[in-house]
This record gives structure tokens, sequence and C-alpha cells, in this order.
């Protein structure tokens, strides 16, 4: 029974510790492959447009708000900057308690290209956006958070990827960190490239995306409509839509170059409720589609399904591993550190990381040239492990309780979101 228990702690352990090192170069090997056949052909830079055809086709850009009085003008002013031929802006107020209505009727007055819709309470953001698709002029959408900054060249940039391939249902694009204020704004910096943007070029380059971004994305309306729309019952409607239009046979693709100024938390606790959501909804979407997934015409998803199973379970075993390390510590006082972290796996997922975050930022350095680079980020990243390993942790285990917990239907609201302390 010793020798039992002991081969499966054995076990355990190996997959704690071996599963970030191989999904680290899993990522890495995919994101330098994606940047050698399609992001390097690009240029230099992030200016220069793609020609488009005249005329150029219709876009609504869809702006859901709901309470958003402290930065909706400064997001709709860069709207209206955009370098695009053909587009307008659909302002959905979502049932705002605040004065985000009369700031946007004032804009509106001022602006023909904008257009404010509102809907007496508050239904959810899948709702607003689905008001808004419904009553959009054009058969491209491109929707952003009240809080964003979309970049001038950002629409050019999606819509080639429609217009290209009729087959294309979305497009993501590439959210940048506002908020740099504390040690955890300049670490999202570094994530948002070495994390978050290495592993969506891998996934793009595998095949499927897990999600697009929910503060900027596009789609074609017709590929919407197919799949009816966003859904109204699910804590992450971006991460839902994703699937709902994959499973249906539409492609998603990645733009590097639609770049988007976001705010994002700078506190712990808001950290914590921003990443509780992300992997509420994402374990929300496992459960839907687990069916779904089984079909042959799925099979392209079958790897991201089972990478999102893998990275649940590593979780909880995470938790089992460290809260055995714990007791240890009261029934054998002598019990040393090293046997939790190994020396040579160990070391060798430190320089994996370190790896990891170095072809990241190279890849991602030119999209933030024009103020400074990334690079000098790279030294914060040290703290990554230790602020967001153990954050995402704990998140994916509560956010997936409360996913198996929640009943189907049950309408997702807004909710109030940490800003950061500061936009810099």
């Amino acid at each position: 029974m010793t020798v039992l228990w002991r081969g499966l702690s054995d076990l355990v352990c190996d997959y704690v510790f071996y599963y970030p090192l191989v999904m680290a170069h899993v990522w890495m090997l995919g994101a330098i492959l994606y940047y050698l056949a399609w992001e390097r052909k690009e240029g230099d830079t992030v200016d220069d447009m793609p020609v488009m055809r005249a005329p150029a086709p219709g876009v609504s850009i869809l702006v859901p708000c709901y309470n958003e009085a402290d930065n909706i003008q400064e997001t709709i002013e860069f709207l209206l900057q955009q370098r695009y031929p053909n587009f307008e802006i659909l302002a959905i107020n979502d049932g705002s308690r605040d004065e985000t209505l009369s700031i946007l009727n004032d804009l509106a007055k001022k602006r023909k290209e904008l257009r404010v819709v509102n809907l007496a309470s508050n239904q959810g953001k899948a709702m607003a956006l689905q008001a808004g698709a419904l009553l959009s002029r054009h058969e491209f959408l491109v929707c952003i958070d009240g809080d964003a900054l979309l970049a001038p060249e950002a629409v050019s940039w999606m819509v080639r990827h429609f217009l290209k391939n009729p087959r294309v249902g979305a497009v993501t694009g590439n959210p940048r960190i506002r908020t740099r204020s504390t040690l955890l704004g300049k670490i999202q910096v570094g994530e948002f490239s070495a994390i978050v943007g290495l592993i969506k070029r891998a996934q793009r380059f595998y095949g499927r995306l897990f999600t697009v971004s929910g503060v900027i994305a596009a789609f074609r309306k017709s590929a919407l409509h197919s799949v009816g729309y966003w859904s109204n019952d699910m804590v992450t409607e971006d991460i839902d839509i994703s699937w709902k239009l994959q499973l249906k046979g539409w492609d998603i693709r990645f733009e590097t170059n639609a770049l988007c100024w976001v705010l994002m938390p700078e506190t712990l606790r808001g950290l914590w409720k921003q990443r509780l959501r992300w992997s509420q909804g994402g374990a929300e979407v496992l459960l839907r589609y687990s069916r779904d997934i089984l079909r042959w015409s799925a099979r392209r998803m079958w790897p991201i399904y089972l990478e999102c199973l893998l990275s649940i379970l590593w979780s909880y075993l995470m938790v089992f591993v460290l809260s055995g390390w714990i007791v240890n510590q009261f029934v054998h006082p002598h019990y040393n550190i090293a046997e939790l972290i190994p020396d040579w796996p160990g070391m060798l997922l430190s320089m994996t990381c370190l790896a990891q975050f170095a072809v990241s930022l190279a890849i991602d350095s030119r999209y933030e040239a024009r103020i400074g680079g990334v690079s000098r980020y790279y030294y914060w990243m040290i703290w990554y492990p230790l602020v967001y390993w153990l954050n995402n942790v704990g998140t994916t285990v509560v956010g997936f309780m409360r996913a198996l917990a929640k009943e189907r239907g049950q309408r997702a609201l807004w909710v109030t979101v940490d800003r950061g302390l500061g936009k810099k």
C-alpha cells in the first residue's frame, strides 16, 4: 500500500511540474511558427493599413455600456478617429445608473456617425451586443468595451480577413494594457504578450482559438445569425460565441495589428474577481458543449478541449500538492521544501518560463515601439509565477465548482470591475 501511494504521489508531482513545462514549449513553438508563417510578412509597423478596394464595405462598431460615464467619451472620441472610409458607431446603454446615457446623447447630437440605443434595464452584455447587432446597418461588426481605446487602423486590419475568406466568422484583436501604475499592472503587460498573445498565436497556427478577446473582436453578422448570436446565460459571452461559431464550422482569425488599449485590474481583489469570472466562463463552455465536441466535424476543437480539461486537472492537483506540503510541515517539521520543488525540474521550469517571456516579448515588441516597447517589463515578469499562478489555480478550482452549481438559463448581468489605479 505504501509503495502504491508513493507511486501515485510521484505521478501527481510529475504531472504538476511537467504539464506547464510541456505546454510552454508547445505554445512557444506554435507562436514562432505563426510569426514565421504570417506575422513576419506584415512588416515592421502597424501604421500601414491594408489597402481597401472602393467602395469599402460598411462596418458597424458596437459599444455596449454599463456605468461608463468616466470612460465613454474618450472611447467614442477615439473611435471617431478610425481611418476607415465607411463606418457607424452604435453605443448600447444597458440600463446604466450613472450619466452614461446623457453623455452619449450629447455626443450623438454632434456626430452623425454615432447612434445611441438605450435599454431601460440592465440586460447583460450579451443582450446589449445582440440588440446592437440587430439594429446595425452593416454586415461586419466590430465590438469593443466602453472603456477601451481602439487604434485608428484596427478596423481596416480586421475587415480584410472577412474579405479574403467567406468562412471567417470572427476576428480577434490584440489588447494592450493601459494601466501600468502598480506591480500587477506591469506584470499584466508581460502577461498579455507572453501568455495571452503567445497562446493565441499558437492556437491559431494549430487550428482553433479558445476565445476571441471580449474587449476587441469583429464578427460577420450572418455567422452570428447562424448560431443564434450571443448566449445571455453565459458568464463570459466571448468564450461562448467563439465555441458556437467554430463548432458550426466558422473560422476565427487573430489579427495582431488590431490594437486596442484596455484598462485592467491593479489590485489583488480586482484580479481575483476578473480571473474567477474568466475561469467560470471557460468551465461553463466546456460543460455546455461536452456533447457537441464529440462530433467528428468538431475534431479540430479536440486539442483545445483536452488542453482545457488538463489545465483544470492541473489546478486541482496543484492544490492537492500544496495542501499536502503544508500538512507535512506540521507532521514532519523538517520536511524540506526541495521535496516540493525538485531541483532539476524546478530549474528547468524556471528557465523555460524566462524563455517563454523572452520569445513572446521579442515577437510582440513592435506593437508598442512608439511608447518604448515592452522589453522593459521583462524584469517584472519574475513575479508572474508567484502572483498569477497561485491566483489562477485558486480561480480555476472555485470557478469550475461555480460552473457546476450554476443553473442553466440564469441571466448573466454586468458586474462592476476594477479598472486599475491609473491610466498610463
